[in-house]
């Protein structure tokens, strides 16, 4: 597995497997199946009420621990120093691990200020190996990295053909940040599936659409984490590292930049609102 160096030195995997969605019931299976078929990296959150079953994955797995990249987020209910503080506690144990490889904070709301307090201290003692921030558009991420002892080392964003992050990307490098997608297949939103551009420039090489969009992600250096909860396309998604997109082929998806979000936007009132009271009340 390819890997990227963060800020601190620490290599993450550049490709991993993502819960979001995955039931409860399931996830254990899922994450097995994934690491069985090469996943290191596997990301989680603690709204995604799945914890326990990538917990149980990873240690039934027989995979070393150090040699595993376990992501997950602080939600809103748990903002504050001294409500994140418990809650990186809850996810270490729910997880069943010593470390968590890297922490996010999940939305900008809250006292995000304090949940980042209470994981500069948790890094700090060696209970995350990095930490960083998701769903930060660069007025956020400027002003958290600028008003931290230390800047976020990961920004986790809405990242697809459709929606690249160009501009943010460029902010995020200017503090170290790595940029990772949440949503690479775009939720199959806008005829993803069916998109003739990305249908022909697979069939050149020989690969499934969604391996083209994975592969083009990467190769602008960005962490992808797809998700499904069938083998098949856990193994295909994963095998996207002997093939280069030409810079031809890299313009032309490019093109398929929209430049806005399919999903929402934080910049949005009504969406700031309902999130926040989905946040309190979860």
């Amino acid at each position: 597995m390819e890997t990227i160096k963060l800020s601190n030195g620490v290599d993450m995997p550049i490709l991993g497997y993502g819960v979001y969605q995955v039931s409860p019931s399931e996830c254990e299976r899922c994450v097995s199946d994934a690491i069985s078929v090469g996943y290191r990296l596997i990301d989680t959150a603690q709204a995604y009420f799945n914890e326990e079953g990538v917990g149980n994955a990873i240690k039934k797995c027989g995979v070393p621990r150090n040699e595993l990249f376990i992501v997950t987020k602080v939600w809103i209910s748990n903002a504050g120093y001294e409500r994140a503080k418990a809650s990186i506690e809850e996810s270490l144990r729910k997880l069943q691990t010593d470390y968590i490889d890297l922490l996010l904070i999940h939305q900008p709301f809250g006292d995000y200020y304090g949940t980042y307090r209470a994981m500069e201290e948790a890094y700090r003692a060696g209970k995350l190996r990095a930490i960083g921030v998701s769903n930060f558009y660069p007025d956020r991420l400027i002003d958290i990295a600028e008003f931290s002892e230390i800047p976020p080392m990961v920004n986790q964003v809405e990242t697809h053909v459709f929606n690249q992050q160009i501009e943010a990307q460029k902010i995020m490098q200017e503090y170290g940040t790595q940029i990772m997608s949440w949503g690479p297949f775009a939720e199959g939103r806008n005829n993803f599936f069916g998109n003739d551009t990305l249908i022909a420039i697979g069939a050149k090489y020989g690969k499934s659409l969604p391996q083209v969009a994975l592969r083009y992600l990467i190769q602008r250096g960005v962490v992808v984490i797809p998700k499904s909860v069938k083998k098949e396309r856990m193994i295909q998604n994963i095998d996207v590292f002997d093939f280069t997109l030409s810079d031809e082929d890299m313009q032309t998806i490019l093109g398929l930049d929209l430049g806005h979000s399919l999903f929402f936007s934080h910049y949005d009132p009504q969406t700031v609102k309902w999130l926040v009271q989905y946040g309190k009340n979860k």
